[in-house]
């Protein structure tokens, strides 16, 4: 099919000129639009004056504010000014509607403004059976793109198009397509209808698909977030009803106040990246979601945890001497290796000077616990404790990963938030006690924090951030080391706490407990009064320990019956409790004095053991019977104390000759050993030249004295060797009346340890040989029995120094 000729008119046109930026106006359609522009507005005042007749034309670069002839475009519309309305700023609004296209010949400034020469161009066609296809074509495609485009009223759009002239009906669709501002140019810029019409249907088909693809996308993601829209939307109409009633809407202002927290924490680089991403995901949450519960919480902990703040350290020794020794009698040791902590700090100018890592290993009693507390106060730091006891689960040192419901941080991280500061004394206490299962070894999480080299970068689960606890005093406590794996226990600094003796357990009754328990219990210390030789009579007949628990127990039922007596006789009542009161108020002694059963004996030694709460005295008995040599063991014994028995068995039968004793009495006699207390489990080595020294004993018809105590271990040659816990059996035997106590020669290094008030009371024997052994313990000339009791409060009385012989 030809194309017809272009059909223009002869005459020519001047009219104002007004350019246009991003829009383009057509023929047969309305249009308004804000003039501006200096020149554009006298080139509307010129159009009012006249014929209220314009040329508009869409220049090419919108960015361009005065515009040359050459940058606007030559194909316009020719329009008629309808209304035009000037406003305050002095801008006029117009509305136009276009009557024809024109093509600028020449553009002329008149003044201020632009004026076209134009020429009108028109262009008309017979309504062949070809156009009126094109046109069905385009309708029904305007008809589809109107129904899926949401910002196209449908029956509006449907009226404009019922027109039967082809030119006409593709301007009016040209003008309501969203398409670009080029294309829209070309659509205005091609005369014949034919061909606009065919441009429009290629242009309508790759729109209707884009509105399909946009519909379809729509509809999933519709369909996927359809509860978190309605939560926005019900969140969004919660906030708008706020505001009707005057309220603040309050996520801005907890997004805000969490902004200005996590400026204030002063965070390492590494914790405050976490902390704002998580915000800015926290601040596109539904404040109702699940999710933002989670991230409120992190952001909770990231900002209470101690990142920076400190506590000041008093550093001053004769204030932390003062505090020790107020609060604990005795304990040298440990107060030495405190005021030698703080001589070190102020010496070293450093703030971040790591921590020390301290373990008080003792029997229950001894102030462990509350040592750690003395040394808090002393160096004015803040004091948290987490009990190990029974803990089995890696996350209650580590924490929980955010991805498990409920999820926290670990009790090393839940500890510093409440200490507040990031160098408190954290006291580990009854690290002893610590198990594992399938959930993971806590003592193995515990390395790392007990580590000064590790533990400035210590990552706990649920911050998934370093956390820094190089400047943290770490305090453990135990009863016994052995449970404690070794890597752990070469973390630590050991410090042994062995028991009290009784000279420092009637000081702390009668500067500690004595004074706490009145006050607990309401009663004047002014009015009532403990003697010391009662507090001495509760010590040895009520009690028997390493440390003071019991003793404050059995002193504070003391003081309930005194306050029963005041309720009854009048505040005025006073007292002061002696000896023999004790009977009254306690009822009768729980414990006789070990000394009052010390005979001399045959098959009856004495040993020294130790326990987890303390040091004991271990009575071995030897018997035999007619038999074939069978040797028996009882007293649930361990298998090294069982080793250790048939090993003492074996050194006897080899000295049998040099003991004087028949070399067949192991084919003649059964041997039985028994330690009394028999559901009481006992094992180790140190019993060894005990109960050699019953046998001996048996088989030689010489009694043992009474008054001697032993331990060590034996060899096959009669060697006696080194044993442990030494502090802990010599504190026993004084504490049970023992006089004279058999130790290893190895072990005399050990005595350093022992109070200087025992040294003087004990006389300590120091053998290489089993042969010294049984010289010292048997008594060979019936050695004459003594009130042991009378001789030796006497001695302690008068302070008679004891001797150490070699």
């Amino acid at each position: 099919m030809s194309t017809p000729p272009e059909e223009r008119t002869d005459k020519f046109e001047l009219l104002p000129l007004v350019p246009l930026r991003d829009v383009v106006v057509f023929p047969y359609t309305m249009i308004p639009f804000v003039v501006g522009r200096k020149s554009s507005l006298v080139a509307v005042e010129q159009a009012l004056a006249g014929e209220k007749k314009i040329f508009l034309a869409t220049q090419r670069d919108a960015k361009i504010d005065d515009p040359k002839p050459e940058e606007i475009n030559a194909i316009g519309t020719i329009a008629n000014i309808v209304q035009s309305l000037k406003l305050p700023n002095g801008n006029i609004k117009l509305l136009v509607e276009g009557s024809a296209r024109g093509k600028v010949v020449e553009i002329k400034r008149d003044g201020e403004s632009l004026v076209a020469l134009l020429q009108p161009i028109e262009v008309k066609v017979e309504l062949t059976p070809d156009i009126e296809t094109e046109m069905g074509k385009v309708v029904s495609l305007f008809e589809k793109y109107v129904k899926l485009s949401p910002n196209l009223p449908y029956e509006t759009m449907i009226s404009t198009i019922r027109v039967s002239e082809p030119g006409r009906l593709s301007d009016t669709i040209a003008a309501h397509i969203q398409v670009g501002i080029e294309e829209k140019q070309n659509l205005l810029e091609t005369f014949n209808p034919q061909e606009r019409l065919t441009i429009l249907s290629t242009l309508l088909d790759a729109e209707i698909e884009k509105l399909r693809v946009d519909r379809r996308i729509h509809q999933r993601v519709k369909k996927q977030m359809e509860k978190a829209q309605k939560e926005y939307y019900l969140n969004e109409k919660m906030k708008a009803i706020q505001q009707e009633l005057g309220r603040k809407d309050d996520k801005v202002n907890e997004i805000e106040e969490l902004k200005e927290k996590i400026a204030k924490c002063r965070m390492p680089k590494e914790a405050h990246e976490k902390a704002m991403q998580e915000l800015k995901r926290l601040e596109v949450m539904p404040p109702v979601s699940a999710e933002a519960t989670v991230s409120r919480n992190y952001l909770d902990w990231l900002i209470s945890v101690p990142w920076h703040k400190r506590s000041k350290e008093i550093r001053d020794l004769d204030y932390a001497e003062k505090v020790l020794n107020e609060d604990h009698y005795g304990l040298e040791k440990i107060k030495e290796r405190i005021l030698e902590f703080l001589a070190v700090r102020r010496l070293v100018k450093n703030k971040n000077m790591k921590g020390s890592i301290l373990c008080f290993s003792g029997p229950p009693g001894v102030g462990k616990t509350s040592l750690a507390q003395s040394i808090a106060k002393a160096t004015g730091r803040k004091f948290v404790r987490v009990s190990l006891g029974g803990v089995r689960d890696e996350a209650e040192i580590r924490g929980h990963r955010r991805t498990y419901i409920g999820a926290f941080p670990g009790q090393v991280l839940q500890m510093m938030k409440k200490a507040g500061t990031k160098n408190p004394v954290f006291l580990l206490d009854e690290v002893d006690k610590m198990s594992m299962d399938f959930r993971g070894d806590p003592s193995s999480a515990l390395l790392e924090v007990l580590d000064p080299e590790q533990n400035s970068t210590f990552l706990d689960h649920y911050l998934d951030t370093e956390f820094d606890l190089s400047q943290v005093m770490f305090i453990c406590t135990a009863n016994i080391l052995h449970p404690i794996p070794p890597a752990l226990r070469d973390r630590m600094e050991v410090m042994r706490l062995a028991g009290y003796t009784l000279f420092e357990k009637i000081k702390i009754a009668q500067r500690f407990l004595i004074p706490k328990q009145l006050k607990n219990h309401g009663l004047d210390q002014g009015k009532f009064t403990f003697e010391e030789e009662s507090i001495r009579d509760v010590i040895e007949k009520y009690t028997r320990e390493a440390g003071v628990r019991n003793l404050e127990r059995e002193l504070a039922s003391i003081c309930r019956k005194l306050s029963r007596r005041v309720v009854r006789e009048g505040k005025e009542y006073t007292s002061t409790v002696k000896s023999e009161h004790l009977a009254e108020l306690l009822g009768v002694p729980k414990f006789r004095p070990a000394t009052s059963e010390k005979k001399n004996e045959i098959g009856i030694a004495t040993g020294l053991a130790w326990t987890e709460v303390g040091g004991e005295i271990l009575m071995t008995e030897a018997t035999m019977m007619k038999g074939r040599g069978k040797l028996m063991l009882t007293g649930k014994l361990g298998d090294v104390m069982q080793e250790s028995a048939q090993a003492a068995m074996s050194f006897i039968r080899t000295r049998s000759e040099a003991l004087g004793i028949d070399e067949d009495f192991h084919r003649k006699f059964d041997i039985h050993i028994h330690v009394p207390e028999g559901a009481i489990p006992k094992d180790g080595p140190s019993a060894g030249i005990t109960m050699a020294t019953a046998l001996a004993s048996l088989l030689t018809k010489t009694p043992v004295r009474g008054d001697v105590a032993m331990t060590g271990e034996i060899t096959l040659r009669g060697k006696v060797l080194a044993i442990g816990g030494l502090k802990e059996k010599v504190l026993a035997a004084h504490r049970l009346g023992i006089r004279t106590i058999i130790l290893p020669r190895d072990n005399e290094k050990d005595l350093a340890d022992i109070p200087e008030d025992i040294q003087k009371i004990l006389e300590f024997r120091l053998v290489d040989t089993m042969d010294e052994v049984l010289q010292i313990a048997l008594d060979r000339g019936g050695t004459p029995e003594v009130d042991k009791d009378k001789e030796y409060n006497k001695d302690l009385d008068k302070g008679v120094p004891g001797s150490v012989t070699h």
